[in-house]
């Protein structure tokens, strides 16, 4: 049995009176690429905005690695905590920051794309490579922060030659095709040396030679990288070609997992969303 190495624990998320996500618990196992599905709205992407410290959990826990990244539990049934505070009815463990999830291990890409727009392809990379840096002008001399940086450029360097985005490294993002720049987006993840990467929607404005394209680059990346996958994608295509299990989301609620073959069969999946046109 493959180790766990994601892990959501009756997750809710509540804005107001809105119930975003309700009691949501999954796992994702070490090596696997995993989907997460459902209608707009189902409350995917706010799942995923808390796994990577984005949004705090009203209720739940969520571990990565075997340690507690975000937890909000009331008294008496707390799970494996650490760094907590108590505050009244509850007790809840300090919340980790994006940044500190990702040096963990957990990179991502989002729904609409976010480059630095006004930075060249290989800035974009470098930046990201920073979040590795073992030194900074306040801790290390400038000699050790000079090798560090080169060594950081050579390996951006490479990895946009692993990409095939290293014709472009002096190109601004901006000025890159829809595609391109959504590979760019994943090499800049890949930048963070993750071990877990979760995409949100990357075939999203793609026509079916690109996510076919999506879809192998995704599998090679995986394999190359020695990556964990999450993602998020309204292409069932890709989905069933790619996954090996998935989770399936509708008003915040988990109505369904199992293979890409169970899920096909579902009849509540059918009826709250794959009977429905793709891009509803």
């Amino acid at each position: 049995m493959a180790d766990t190495l994601l892990k959501l624990e009756d997750v809710t998320v509540q804005f107001g009176g809105v119930l975003a996500v309700d009691n949501f618990s999954m796992e994702v196992n070490e090596g696997e690429i995993v989907a997460l599905i459902g209608p707009n709205g189902a409350g995917k992407t706010t799942a995923f905005n808390c796994i990577t410290g984005i949004y705090e959990p009203t209720n739940g826990q969520i571990s990565f690695n075997g340690q507690v990244i975000a937890s909000n539990y009331p008294q008496g049934k707390m799970k494996k905590m650490y760094a907590s505070q108590n505050m009244g009815k509850y007790t809840k463990v300090v919340k980790h920051t994006p940044d500190i999830i990702t040096r963990m291990g957990i990179a991502r890409t989002f729904q609409n794309i976010r480059l630095w727009n006004s930075m060249t392809v290989f800035d974009n990379v470098l930046t990201a490579k920073h979040m590795r840096a073992k030194h900074n002008v306040f801790s290390a001399t400038f000699r050790i922060s000079h090798v560090e940086e080169k060594r950081m450029r050579e390996e951006t360097l490479n990895l946009l030659e692993e990409q095939n985005l290293v014709q472009y490294k002096d190109d601004l993002a901006t000025s890159l095709p829809y595609g391109l720049q959504r590979r760019l987006e994943i090499a800049r993840a890949l930048a963070t040396e993750p071990r877990l990467l979760l995409l949100d929607e990357p075939a999203a404005g793609m026509n079916p030679q690109e996510t076919q394209e999506l879809a192998d680059f995704i599998v090679q990346i995986k394999e190359k990288y020695d990556l964990t996958v999450f993602l998020i994608e309204h292409h069932m295509d890709l989905v069933m070609k790619i996954s090996e299990r998935i989770y399936v989301l509708d008003f915040g609620r988990l109505i369904a997992t199992g293979t890409p073959a169970e899920i096909q069969r579902n009849q509540r999946v059918i009826d709250a969303y794959l009977g429905v046109a793709e891009d509803a």
